[in-house]
């Protein structure tokens, strides 16, 4: 079994490799995709693009067209919002850039997500509520030029390593006076960074 620091010494040696984008790089509607220094309830039974810890996604706005600034459309407590690329990376870190290498209506995607401004966060990542968490932003606006979705939703898994629901998920279901919802439709932000449709092209900054 490999250990959280030897895990997190690859990851750092991954993320070194990676070509070092500057914000010229980036285009309207890259994902920015997240990786936890440190094991949480979300990396406990998820895994992203060569097996890296990824627990959150963002989505690239550039408001005004190329000169304007640089924001990151995400879903985080306690709602959707649009946030200042600095500050992303501040609360974040680093970032795996992933762009989408299927056709894409990129502005008919970000039109979707910057509807979706202001939604509460979906920490229950329930399929078809009002809420909304954030790979769910991705997967629900992400659309091609005839509107059909780019990313299907995928069975929810709350399953560790070994096949079983993990003791965090059962408790915080259990108190929502909920059973976990395994199986359920929706994504995630590690299972996003390895479909076939996105492309990791480097890391920001």
């Amino acid at each position: 079994m490999v250990s959280p620091g030897t895990k997190f010494f690859f990851i750092l040696l991954l993320l070194l490799f990676c070509l070092s984008l500057s914000a010229q790089h980036l285009q309207e509607g890259d994902l920015l995709f997240c990786c936890s220094d440190s094991a949480n309830a979300i990396t406990a039974v998820t895994s992203g693009v060569e097996g890296l810890p990824i627990d959150h996604v963002g989505v690239v706005h550039l408001a005004g067209g190329d000169d304007g600034p640089v924001l990151v459309i995400e879903a985080v407590k306690p709602v959707v919002c649009l946030t200042p690329i600095d500050s992303f990376l501040c609360e974040n870190g680093t970032a795996l850039v992933g762009r989408v290498n299927v056709e894409c209506d990129i502005a008919a995607s970000i039109t979707g997500c910057l509807a979706m401004l202001g939604k509460p966060y979906d920490d229950l990542y329930l399929p078809g509520d009002s809420a909304v968490y954030c790979s769910e932003l991705v997967q629900m606006n992400y659309v091609n030029a005839a509107g059909e979705l780019i990313f299907t939703p995928v069975p929810m898994s709350f399953r560790d390593s070994t096949g079983c629901i993990t003791d965090y998920w059962i408790d915080f279901y259990r108190q929502h006076g909920m059973n976990v919802p395994d199986g359920a439709p929706g994504s995630n932000p590690g299972e996003l960074s390895r479909r076939s449709q996105v492309t990791i092209i480097g890391r920001f900054p």
